[in-house]
């Protein structure tokens, strides 16, 4: 039986976006991609509230948690927590570029100190058994691409990493918005596909300007491990609904978008009904459903303007779906 190699296709950690209904949301579309979490800091996983900064369904495996921080000892007891709570995996941030992530001397500026990154990969795995995956970008400011890159991914490869997601973009700490950092600094693919030949026995992962399916397919045919979508992911997010045939080689999950709003809308009356959740937790990360529809600015506006009311309930996707052309498709 052909290993299961979740990588080939992940959701990458997006800050107020990868939270568990949006993961709840992508697993109706995907059955195998890898989730990510948010990004969450090594002291708010030991000293926060952990049902509300950690918690997930059982109905999201895979999934793996992003964590920011640079002590060795505090992510390795942040990890430790993130075994024990299920998750599948434990990832380190060192590719966010904001100014609060700097100031905490992790994410991108880590790119700086790949033997103290490479400390942190060895802590953690001392402290658990699920993998330990770190994600970067080529560089930061005005450093070369290739010396760092090759020195991140030498340091960790030690420590005993065995994947490095790679944003294929340098990160610049000064002069740039992380919004900036997201589309100014130029793709170099070749550099991460350069680093995949120096050290095949990597799992390397290309992230950073994938806008579809067959952005990760042409990551794949070049020898790569597997591809990340970020905002394509969430902004489009039926371009997942393909995901387990064209990737995974696997039936789908997702008979037809009304299909996952007759889900989704489930999911919601649960979660209103045992938590208290707000319906506009959910259907906000559900507005680009119908993305290229007839009528999906009419979902769309129908959701803005209902779900803000907190006393809305589940009812309101159902209603507006009913304003976009049906899409069901054939049974195979």
């Amino acid at each position: 039986m052909k290993e299961f190699q979740p990588h080939r296709l992940s959701v990458a950690p997006m800050m107020d976006w990868t939270d568990r209904h949006c993961r709840v949301f992508h697993r109706h579309l995907t059955r195998r991609a890898l989730l990510y979490t948010e990004m969450v800091t090594a002291d708010a996983v030991r000293f926060g509230d952990r049902q509300r900064l950690l918690g997930f369904s059982a109905a999201e495996h895979p999934v793996a948690l992003q964590l920011g921080g640079s002590d060795p000892a505090a992510m390795a007891e942040a990890a430790r927590i993130a075994e024990d709570l299920g998750y599948d995996e434990v990832n380190i941030n060192v590719g966010c570029p904001s100014d609060r992530v700097q100031s905490g001397r992790f994410g991108a500026c880590l790119m700086r100190e790949p033997e103290l990154v490479g400390r942190m990969v060895a802590a953690m795995r001392a402290a658990v058994t699920i993998p330990v995956t770190v994600k970067c970008r080529i560089g930061v400011d005005d450093q070369d691409p290739g010396p760092a890159l090759d020195a991140l991914a030498g340091a960790v490869a030690e420590a005993g990493c065995g994947t490095l997601i790679v944003h294929a973009r340098k990160a610049w700490l000064q002069g740039l918005s992380p919004k900036e950092n997201r589309d100014v600094p130029p793709l170099d693919y070749g550099r991460v596909d350069a680093l995949k030949a120096a050290r095949p026995e990597l799992t390397v992962v290309l992230n950073g300007g994938l806008t579809d399916l067959d952005a990760v397919e042409a990551a794949l045919a070049r020898g790569l491990d597997g591809g990340m979508l970020g905002r394509a992911a969430y902004q489009t997010p039926w371009v997942l609904a393909d995901a387990d045939a064209r990737i995974f080689g696997e039936p789908g999950v997702a008979a037809d978008r009304h299909a996952v709003v007759e889900a989704m809308a489930d999911y919601a009356a649960r979660a209103k009904r045992d938590h208290g959740t707000p319906v506009k937790s959910i259907a906000r990360h559900m507005l680009g459903l119908f993305q290229g529809l007839p009528g999906a600015r009419a979902w769309r506006r129908h959701l803005a303007e209902t779900m803000p009311d907190p006393d809305a309930g589940p009812g309101i996707l159902i209603a507006a779906a009913t304003r976009v052309a049906s899409d069901r498709r054939a049974a195979a």
